[in-house]
């Protein structure tokens, strides 16, 4: 039996439930800043004409939230830091006093539901694994607040429909985090799109690998089903899948699929590793995608059309993303600004829905179809054959 034919986890599973971890092995939690250093509750004066900010709870301390999240959050006009959710209370107790928090903005798993009475949280950002984010943000949604959740939005579209159910429910916001959306090189290539100056688009290719190590404590949960919900797929490969759709303005019609995974490689006892897909798009776009945990690091994406193309590398980096378009002979790089930025804007976006009522650019909804697709592509490959697509991501019937 292969994965390919039938995912579930192996019997060495981690925890399936939110626990506390230690900080990651290559995080020097010495390089946290000073509490001197962070602007009050994580922002500055509130913007010209603003209307407000809302305090946001990390839920999840690991190397993306500490290295990433937490120095992007403090950039943000719209959002304030207001607590931490970690099961390693030293740890976050750490954390918090370098960001200037009182002991009391920390919360456990355990006494979570406690912060349903925290009015210096209004929203809940989930960072931890995957397998975790469903139960997670519905019990936030629960205790009132609304939920920024990272990608992929869980690990099967039947998880998707419940957190959004919940939403519904609670009457809240749930927003996935896409950041590359907010992302100036992609919002820059988003446009040359509309705008026709790469004339009738005809196919995009986008590769997204690495070495998947499992001696780096960030690993470890990425080779276990349970909470990553497959490999390089889910976690890398969602980046050129969510591109496709973004760059042609549509879902797919058309999926074929093929994976390969060394199962004698411990890192890939449980998810798959190497997927290559091929997507066809309305008005017959064709798009191709790989991705793996086994190829050194690769972070690509390409348009092509009947007048021009353009090539982006990195294409969903944290910062340094590029963009070149190529167009009658020509040949021009264009600098759309500091990648960092897409974090802020990612932020204060999620806040104008929530304040203001601004419809969100990646909802729930979004997340939704993404999972819909990640499933017809593991069908595909399991059944050696191209399916057919509803717009909403879902397989047509025979």
């Amino acid at each position: 039996m292969t994965q390919e034919q039938e995912r579930k986890p192996g019997p060495g599973a981690l925890r399936d439930h939110a626990v506390g971890r230690p900080f990651p092995t290559s995080f020097d939690a010495s390089r946290l800043p000073s509490a001197r250093s962070v602007p009050a509750l994580g922002v500055g004066p509130a913007p010209e004409g603003g209307t407000g900010r809302i305090g946001i709870a990390l839920m999840g301390l690991g190397d993306f939230t500490l290295r990433t999240v937490l120095p992007e959050l403090m950039h943000s006009e719209r959002c304030a830091l207001a607590a931490l959710v970690s099961g390693n209370r030293e740890k976050a107790l750490q954390v918090a006093a370098a960001y200037g928090l009182p002991d009391n903005a920390v919360y456990d798993y355990d006494g979570f539901d406690a912060i349903a009475e925290d009015e210096r949280v209004d929203a809940v950002y989930n960072v931890l694994p995957n397998g975790l984010h469903a139960d997670w943000t519905v019990r936030a949604f629960a205790a009132g607040k609304h939920v920024l959740c990272e990608k992929p939005m869980a690990n099967t579209a039947e998880e998707c429909l419940r957190m959004i159910s919940a939403r519904d429910e609670a009457g809240k916001a749930l927003m996935i985090a896409y950041r590359a959306h907010f992302e100036p090189h992609n919002q820059r290539a988003i446009a040359l799109i509309r705008e026709g100056a790469l004339g009738e688009l005809r196919t995009i290719v986008s590769d997204h690998h690495r070495i998947l190590d499992l001696s780096d404590s960030r690993d470890v949960w990425r080779a276990d089903l349970g909470l990553a919900g497959g490999g390089a797929l889910p976690d890398l490969g969602i980046y050129g899948l969510n591109a496709a759709c973004y760059l042609t303005g549509h879902a797919p019609e058309e999926v074929f699929a093929r994976i390969s995974t060394h199962r004698e490689d411990p890192r890939f006892s449980e998810v798959e590793d190497q997927t290559a897909i091929q997507l066809r798009f309305p008005g017959g776009v064709l798009c191709t995608l790989t991705t793996s945990y086994s190829a050194a690091g690769v972070n690509t994406a390409a348009a092509f059309g009947t007048e021009g193309s353009f090539f982006m590398q990195p294409a969903t980096s944290y910062r340094g993303n590029t963009l070149t378009l190529r167009k009658g002979g020509k040949t021009e790089a264009i600098d759309a600004g500091d990648g960092a930025i897409q974090f802020p804007r990612q932020f204060d976006h999620f806040a104008a829905a929530i304040l203001d009522g601004t419809e969100l650019l990646t909802p729930a909804e979004m997340g939704l179809r993404d999972m819909r697709l990640i499933e017809a592509i593991y069908a595909s490959a399991r059944e050696g054959r191209p399916l057919s697509l509803n717009p909403d991501g879902t397989v047509r019937g025979p």
